[in-house]
């Protein structure tokens, strides 16, 4: 049994397949949980950006974000000599998001803005580690794989509820990071053959990591604490719905998971094209839109409680 991690629990939202729902539900269950109350961190590590840019338009981010508040610019303090800069630094507050939190008690939403600019970072990282991307035998592979777990294990972050990363659909050096700081991952997936085709591939580089990681960490001799992220469970997003229930072709990849002995969630999210894909335009997620889909928002509510009833086991 591995000691339990400091701080608030660290959960990535990863999916190799993209298109999944991978930031809506970030963005949805982060500005749900602080609707009820919590304080929550969101990180937004895809160079698409798509987490930031629904709660900032994008001549805001231009404006107060892109040269100097975003983990483009903390990760090149991170590659540079000496001691990264505090990543409290570049928390930003959206304001639009937190306006409506506001109104239903003391929660907050905090985001860690992303960069296009941040798909050439795994280069620097190569660079960093002698030329080759995971190198074990670099002197700069533990400091470069904890960055981000380092950096979280501040006292600032401790008045977090939860921190929720926002991950690129890969596994390069910058997902990396995310992993190693994580508790648990959150693998969202639409119930086709191309999204859950992946899953068990995750699952198979994430114990790679941890293996790797870990021997490296041990064969230190720094007292570096070993990690173990687990996979929280599988959400399955865009089902389409005959009458009561999912559509036929839906139904046969619902019970893939427990195929590979992946957990999943109970809770699931139907597709709704003119809900979700407004959503973002006020800078609100589509759970505190006004007046939205009622039917929708309740199961975004009921995923949320089962999310956080499975981080606080």
């Amino acid at each position: 049994m591995l000691p339990a991690m400091a701080g608030p629990p660290v959960i990535s939202v990863i999916n190799y397949k993209g298109g999944v729902g991978k930031t809506t539900l970030t963005a949805n269950i982060g500005a749900e949980l602080a609707h009820r109350g919590r304080r929550v961190l969101l990180i937004d590590l895809d160079p698409q950006a798509s987490l930031t840019f629904s709660f900032y338009r994008a001549r805001d981010w231009e404006r107060e974000l892109a040269d100097e508040r975003t983990i483009l610019q903390w990760f090149g303090t991170v590659l540079e000599d000496g001691t990264p800069e505090p990543l409290q630094k570049y928390v930003a507050t959206p304001p639009q998001v937190n306006a409506v939190i506001a109104k239903s008690g003391p929660g907050r939403l905090d985001l860690i803005a992303s960069h296009l600019g941040l798909i050439d970072v795994d280069l620097d990282f190569a660079a960093g580690l002698g030329g080759s991307r995971f190198q074990h035998g670099s002197p700069h592979y533990l400091p470069l794989h904890r960055s981000l777990a380092s950096a979280l294990a501040d006292p600032y972050f401790d008045t977090y509820d939860v921190v929720l990363v926002d991950c690129a659909p890969n596994f390069t050096m910058v997902t990396r990071t995310a992993i190693v700081a994580s508790r648990h991952l959150l693998v969202p997936a639409r119930p086709d053959y191309l999204s859950t085709l992946g899953i068990d591939y995750l699952r198979r580089k994430l114990s790679e990591l941890i293996t790797e990681f870990n021997k490296v960490a041990g064969a230190s001799g720094h007292g570096i604490p070993p990690i173990n992220p687990t996979v929280l469970g599988v959400v399955f997003t865009m089902i389409q719905y005959a009458g009561s229930g999912p559509i036929l072709a839906a139904r046969r990849y619902l019970d893939e998971p427990g195929t590979i002995e992946v957990p999943r969630f109970l809770n699931t999210i139907r597709e709704n094209k003119s809900l979700f894909g407004t959503a973002g335009a006020d800078s609100l997620p589509a759970v505190l839109v006004p007046g939205a889909n009622e039917r929708a928002q309740y199961e975004l509510q009921q995923l949320t409680s089962e999310f956080y009833a499975k981080i606080r086991v």
